[in-house]
This record gives C-alpha cells, structure tokens and sequence, in this order.
C-alpha cells in the first residue's frame, strides 16, 4: 500500500492534540454524527471517469485517481460534456471537479492501465505504477515519477518494469513496488522490488515471491516491509498471501505459514499508529474474506473480521478502520447473516464489531466488486474519504467509479419509524417502533406526540445499524380506562435531521385487563408476536421485555379475520410461496424454551408454521426447533441432535380443516411435547437441540432432510398470538391459555358524530352548521351541540365505558383555561338549522368534563357517563360542550378535514 496513507493518519493524529499545524484538528469534524464515525453517508457531487478506478492518492487539497478508463464526465445520471482522461484524472477534493492537471497513461500495444498511486513523504512527487509505456509521451515501464507542481513526468526517473506495477509504498529515498513483474532494469526481482525514489535505480531489496504481490507496506521506523499477495512463498520461506520483510535486503523476518487460507489473497495494506491491517479475497469455499488487524510491535494478530465477501481496501481514520467490499455474511462474527451485499463498512480499529456508517454501491461493472480502493483528501480543513472502484450507483442513485463523503454537512435524515401501540390494562399505554435506519448515525432519538399535539409527551434515544434495529418503546401510564389515544413518532439524528412522523398509531385503554395477552406476558414470553399492524413491514413485541420485534417479508397479508383470541385481535395471513416473518435480533435459544402459536388453514402442502434459523430473508443452512406441518394436515414438533427427532401428532387427527387450533411444543430437562387445543399429543425423552445464534422465523423456512417433509416449506394459512418463552410452559398453564383465547372479551366501537354545530350569541342569526369549526365559551356565549347515532350493545355485552374526543383547531389561543362541561341535550335542533336565537334546552347533568385544554392543535377526551350513555344505546344521542368562563375554545367539526374523526364517541362493550 503507499507510504502516503501512513503519514496522513500520523499527522491528523498529531494535528487533532495540538490544534495547530494542517488545521485538520480544529475542523468541526463529524459534529453531527454518532462518534466515533468521522463522515457523512451523503455522497457529494464527484467528476465521474467512464472505466474503473483502481488507484487514488492525495496531495494538498488535489485527489489523483487512476485506473482503466478514458473520460471523465460531470456527476449523476444526468450526462454531460466529457473531458479526456486517458486512464488518469486529477479532482479537487472539496469541488470533485477537475483540475488543470492532465496526464495520459497509454501503451504501444494492450491496455494500458494504473494500478497503484503513492505520494513522496513531502508530496512533491507523485508516483503511479501499472501498465504502460508513456506518460503524455515521455517513454516509461509501468512505474513513473509526476511533479506535483507541474503535473508533468519525471524524464529522469526511469525503473523498467517488465509487467504490471499493482502496489506502491514511498519513502523519503525509495519506492517499493509489488505486481506481477519478474524483471526490473533487466535484473530478476519476482514480484516485488524497490528502486531509488529520485532516478529509479535498481536497490539491493530482494523479495522474489511465487505469485503476484498486490499490497506493499513499510514500517513507521522505515525498517521493515509488509508484503500481501497471490504468493505462497517469499525468497523460498514458506508464507502465504502477507510477510514481512528486511526493509534493506528484503530477507524475510516473519512468514506467516497457514495464517490465511490457501484459497484467499491480501488485497491491501494499510497502517496507523497502532498497526496494520489487511484487506483479503478468497475463492470459493472455506475462504477467508474479512480483514486482520496486526500490532506494531511483533506483527502479531491483534484480531481477525472473518465476514465474507471479498474486502479490496482498508483506511484507518482517526481509531476507524473503513473497508471496501461486498460483505455479505458476517455472521461469524455475530453480525449479519449470508444475504445482500454491502460494499462500505465501518468498524473500530480495536475490534471486528460494525459501525453506524453504511453507504453503499452497487457490484457495477468489470469483475463485479464494487469499490476497491479508498483514500482521505483534505481542503479547506475539511477531510472528504474518497472512493474509487468499478460500481455505477452510490446509495441507489446514478454514479460510476469515483464518490466522496465529506466530515461536515450531514443532510440525511432517518427512515420513518414504523410504529404500533397497545394496552393491555387499565392505566398503560406500551408505545413502540422499529429503529429507525439512518446511514451514518447509530445513535437516534425518538420523538412521542400523543393526540396531535405539537410538543412530544416522551424523548427516547436508542441505538440501531442498518442490520440491527431493535424495537423501542415507550410506556405511558398517564391514560384513562376506557379513553382512546392516538400516537406517532419521529428520528432525528444529531445534525437535526428529522424523519416524517410514523403512521398514527390508535389505542384504547381497556377498563379490565385483556385476558389472554395479559396471562402470556406474566407467565414470561421473551417474543410475542400478536399480529395485529395494519401497516408494513414491522411486527411489534408484546411481551414484557419487548425486544425481539419481527419483519415481514414478501408482504404477507394483514389484519386477517376471524383472529384466534376474541376480541379486537386480528390474525396474519401467509401465502404458501415467498410470505414469511423473521426476527429483527440475533439470539440463541437455552435447554428450556416453549413455542406457542394459533394455526389455520385448508392447505393440502404443508409448511414450516414456527421455527429457530440461522438466516433472515434467505433461507437457513441451519434450521431445528420448530414446527410444521405434513401435507395431509398432521402436526410435527423437531429439534437437530446430529439426527432430526420429531413428535408428529398421530391417529385420524388432521388440522387443515379451516379452524383456529392451538399449538404448543416445549423442550426442558424432562424432554419434548407436542400439545395441540389444550391436549398432550406426544412426549420424547430428548433434552438437547442444535446449538447456534439465529432468528425466529414464521410462515417458512427450510426444511431440507426432516421427516414427512411437507411439498412446501413455505406455509398457507394464518398465524396468530405467536410466542417464545425461555422456559417450560406447564400442562396446566397450556390449557389456561387455550381456554382463554375463547373467553369472551371487551368490543370497541367508534362513533363520529352525525350533527354538530355552534351557536354564537354575538351573531344570533347566524346558523354554523357548515363552518367546520365549533367553539364554546361561557361569556358572551358559545354552546356548541352533538348529535351520535349510537349502536346497541352486542348480544351478551353491556356497556363497559364511554369516552368523548375532541380536537382543538389550529387558529392562535384556541386552548381554554376554563373547564369545559358536557351536558345532554334535552331540547330539539338540527345542523341546518340551529342558531343562537333558537338553540335548544339543556340538561343539568354534568357527563363529563375537560378541565381546560392547552393551545395546540391536538385530539383531547374526557370519560362520560356510562350509566346515562347506555340508557341511550341503539338510538340518537344529543351532547352539549358548555362552559362558564370567559375563554373561547375552538374545535374542529365533523365536517373539517383535520379532524381525525372527530368529535366521536369510544364505546367499549364486555360480557
């Protein structure tokens, strides 16, 4: 790799404790981003070559990028006049336009490329290696020396290089070259070589290795050199793909034999003051195609990223190692499992765990990699990392070969959290989202408005990657038995980017505990999946601790009735061909552990209906704890000893018959059973499962090798109130919550008003039936008048509770500080009709009260009388909103467009 990258980071560094110098330090560097990532996801506007782009190197506020290409044309998708850049292009870092310096790379007879560019420690001389046999028509070997001053050839410096250059380091008397070259000068140096940095004379250094060297590195003590590569041997020592080497001789001094796999190569070499760290590529099988982090000291493993996919280049920043590759399973590293690809990645240079920095690339073009190689250019005391590769989109939009992101700046605002919200008793409210993915912060604070209003009622900050996005959650214990609720939430990231606001979430507050879900959650369940959102692509977690949240995949069907457990629930519906659901958290599964789940359908193909996996959207190559179901409707509990064993119900009972039935399999110290509606359906005396870090997945997953192995994995049919326990569910409580589910439950019913209107004493003509507003006020007087067509109680059902909502209008001072009353009507009027001069009579009964309403557009309730509400059910009901005070109040009428349904009435019905 080229000297350069070692004293940028040394000096920013130094630079950083001091304050002084560069001005690198004093820069407001990533202010607004999680630490200690120190750029933005946001692509800047990048000069755009035609080709690929292997080789970038900076000096003084000028990004050198080469590669194989012959134009560089205006950034996007847009087009654009193009200007000649035969294989070679000089941008300004802060601009990304061109510069006036223009070099062409060619050759007599082949394609000319550049593979490698390297500074002089004063960057006064750049060096580019590759393959050519000119520069601008100065004759050359693959190797030449620009002034950086004159953007013109070295005539004097003149190494030939017999091959391809691919790997350049500089210091201040000699450049180190690695490729795949056998002579240089005539001379036999395999591989590697070193010649004089002023006339490029042939040095003693000798390092012949078998196959091709693609990464040089030397020591910050200038002594050693760290060689990476194809090669299996250097000087004749064993040491596959990364040695180190006499910086003088080239003798070898430490061989790393059986360090990388056989079939994986070192791509790159990057240094900072703590070590070094490599980029590796392996193929086929067994490979090893992470990074390696080595201590300065011995050049012994300090740890090892063992993710697949192919990593080109490494850049350690400021205690940040970034990488370019298509990482597509870092599973091994507890991270994300085999599936898309992701080409640019963050971690700590102290350890293997990711970062919340993710922009991304597509495979592009050539070989299809992505990006390979990345490098820091400063101008005006702002760093830009700069990246170069073969891709032909940055974060989906149209950009090939080159981008930037800058340190400052950060635009991008986090996606719309997907939020949901419950109650299952009297007193709280569990609010709760799926993070919110934001390319470069990690760590987002959630905003919860309540009603509409315009302050949030709670601030929460959690923390998620673009594979890790927990649920969070927000309980409110300020709520009402029997009043409804409306709630939603916003990200924002520490620049002050905001997202929308999520979808409103409705709920009202039961005035008893809800059976069923409240016996699941306090007998322990760890997930509990209840099936019950009306949008796309987030399932909550129910359970007490809330944590293991599920995403859909491939659109499953929502919302599907009749659910399993009466009441407001609904059940998810699954296709049979692509649907399923999977766990948003990695886990692993102790020796106890309780599966629970309803399960309908026709289905004659069968099905994986619940079960543990090793993969999300793909999938698992590892896959037991679960269950499913055989073509002809049997039910079937399995785990993975080293051989599948299983508990199939048994006899002339089938569960394909369009009915809800409840399946529960447990694993403890006293085995496996299989229950089914309440029923013990079989035992087996196993007490172990296949060990390893998974996800939960529902509606399907692989099921390659199991017994009766239904025609589909995928399952037809609905689920509903899915859960895992980590413990053993008894006998008894499996039968409490098969009973359960049919008990009767508490029934909601929202009514908009039919009427409303307004009488004004100022205007007592004036009839404001269509004025989409409504006001009370005691003096002069406003009354405004209600009118609800109430539904009759469910059969077996009575009246439980009665709430009244409101929305206050967006005019100034629309609050009140004077108690509102809710009175009946007892006198006739119409909407049409009705003015102050003819407004109707009033009961004297107070059926509720808003004991003053803040200023802010937002949706208030109050509880009414249930007694008098349920005297009136199954005909019209007529209300007033009086008051006695001075201050006005301003609401919004049926007729108004803001009024999210407004006035209505919440009717909870229960046995």
């Amino acid at each position: 790799m080229r000297r350069s990258r070692w004293l940028t980071a040394a000096v920013v560094l130094s630079v950083a404790g001091t304050g002084a110098g560069l001005g690198l330090g004093s820069a407001p560097e990533a202010a607004a981003i999680t630490p200690p990532v120190a750029f933005t996801a946001d692509p800047l506007p990048t000069w755009q070559p035609n080709g690929v782009v292997w080789a970038l190197a900076e000096a003084d506020g000028t990004v050198y990028a080469g590669g194989t290409f012959s134009a560089v044309r205006p950034p996007g998708g847009s087009g654009g006049a193009e200007q000649p850049a035969v294989n070679f292009t000089a941008l300004d870092a802060a601009t990304g336009a061109p510069t006036s310096c223009k070099l062409s790379f060619t050759v007599a007879s082949g394609t000319a490329t550049v593979r490698a560019l390297a500074l002089s420690p004063d960057k006064k001389t750049l060096y580019a290696g590759g393959y050519f046999g000119a520069v601008n028509g100065t004759p050359v070997s693959s190797l030449a020396a620009i002034d950086t001053a004159t953007c013109a050839p070295k005539a004097a410096f003149r190494p030939a290089f017999a091959a391809t250059v691919r790997a350049l380091a500089v210091t201040g008397d000699t450049v180190y070259a690695g490729g795949d070259f056998l002579t240089v000068a005539g001379q036999p140096r395999q591989r590697f070589a070193a010649v004089a940095a002023s006339d490029g004379a042939l040095r003693p250094f000798t390092a012949n290795a078998d196959e091709p060297g693609r990464a040089v590195e030397v020591t910050p003590d200038g002594t050693k050199v760290l060689l990476g590569g194809d090669f299996f041997t250097v000087n004749g020592t064993a040491s596959h793909a990364l040695a180190v080497v006499d910086a003088g001789s080239g003798a070898v001094t430490r061989a790393y034999p059986g360090f990388i796999e056989t079939n994986s190569v070192v791509k790159d070499i990057a240094a900072d003051a703590t070590g070094f760290y490599t980029a590796n590529e392996g193929t086929g099988g067994g490979v090893f195609d992470g990074r390696i982090a080595l201590d300065l000291a011995g050049f012994n493993q300090r740890w090892r990223d063992t993710c697949l996919g192919a990593t080109q280049a490494v850049l350690p920043y400021k205690a940040v190692l970034y990488s370019a590759s298509h990482a597509h399973d870092c599973s091994s590293v507890g991270e994300f499992p085999d599936g898309r690809r992701n080409h640019l990645l963050a971690q700590p240079t102290t350890s293997v765990g990711k970062l919340g920095w993710a922009p991304d690339t597509n495979d592009g073009i050539g070989e299809g990699i992505g990006p390979r190689v990345m490098t820091v250019g400063s101008k005006g005391s702002v760093p830009y990392l700069w990246v170069g590769g073969e891709f032909t989109t940055v974060n989906g939009a149209a950009q090939q070969s080159l981008t930037r992101f800058a340190s400052t700046g950060d635009t991008g605002a986090p996606t719309t959290p997907a939020a949901s919200a419950v109650s299952f008793r009297p007193g709280q409210v569990q609010v709760r989202w799926r993070t919110s993915l934001d390319l470069d912060d990690s760590r987002l604070t959630y905003r919860v408005y309540r009603n509409g209003a315009a302050a949030p009622i709670a601030t929460v900050d959690a923390d998620s990657l673009f594979f890790r996005r927990p649920q969070a959650s927000w309980t409110d214990t300020t709520v009402s038995a029997g009043q409804t609720y409306t709630y939603r939430v916003t990200a924002t990231d520490a620049a002050g980017n905001t997202s929308a606001l999520s979808a409103t979430a409705t709920v009202t507050v039961p005035t008893a505990p809800e059976a069923y879900p409240d016996r699941v959650r306090s007998d322990g369940a760890q997930l509990y999946w209840r099936w019950d959102e009306s949008v796309l692509p987030y399932v909550a977690d129910s359970s007490d601790g809330g944590n293991t949240s599920g995403v859909h995949h491939n659109a499953p069907a929502l919302r599907q009735t009749p659910a399993a457990v009466t009441g407001p629930s609904t059940a998810i519906g699954f296709n049979g061909s692509d649907n399923k659901v999977y766990s948003d958290r990695r886990t692993t599964v102790g020796s106890s552990y309780t599966l629970e789940t309803w399960v309908r359908t026709g289905t004659t193909r069968g099905g994986k209906l619940l079960g543990f996996g090793n993969n999300t959207e793909r999938g698992s190559s590892q896959y037991d704890k679960h269950l499913y179901m055989t073509d002809d409707g049997r039910l079937v509990f399995g785990v993975y000893t080293g051989a599948t064993r299983t508990i199939t119900t048994g006899g002339t009972d089938r569960y394909n018959d369009n009915a809800w039935h409840h399946v529960v399999a447990t694993q403890g110290p006293s085995g496996m059973v299989l229950y089914v509606d309440g029923v013990q359906k079989g035992t087996l005396n196993v007490t172990t499962h296949e060990n390893f870090a998974g996800y939960w997945r529902a509606g399907g997953d692989s099921l390659g090798g199991w017994p009766d192995r239904p025609t589909s994995e995928f399952f037809a049919g609905q689920l509903d109130e899915t859960a895992v326990y980590p413990t053993v569910l008894t006998a008894a409580q499996v039968q409490n919550h098969h009973n359960l589910a049919k008990a009767p439950a508490n029934t909601v019913t929202r009514v908009t008003a039919a009427a409303d209107t307004y009488a004004n004493a100022g205007a007592p003509g004036t009839n404001y039936g269509t004025s989409g507003s409504l006001a009370v006020r005691g003096s002069a007087l406003y009354a405004s008048y209600l009118r609800f067509d109430l539904p009759a109680a469910p059969a077996g059902t009575v009246l439980k509770s009665a709430t009244l909502s409101v929305k206050t209008s967006t005019m100034a001072g629309a609050g009140t500080a004077d108690t509102v009353s809710v009175v009946p009507v007892t006198g006739a009027w119409t909407e049409a009709g009705t003015t102050y001069a003819d407004r109707p009579a009033l009961g004297a009964t107070v059926l509720g009260t808003f004991p003053g309403i803040p200023d802010g557009s937002a949706v208030h309730t109050t509880a009414l009388n249930t007694a008098a509400v349920s005297a009136a059910l199954g005909g019209g009901y007529d209300l007033a909103l009086t008051a006695t005070g001075t201050d006005a109040l301003w609401l919004w009428s049926s007729e108004a467009a803001a009024n999210e349904g407004t006035p209505q009435l919440t009717l909870t019905f229960g046995p």
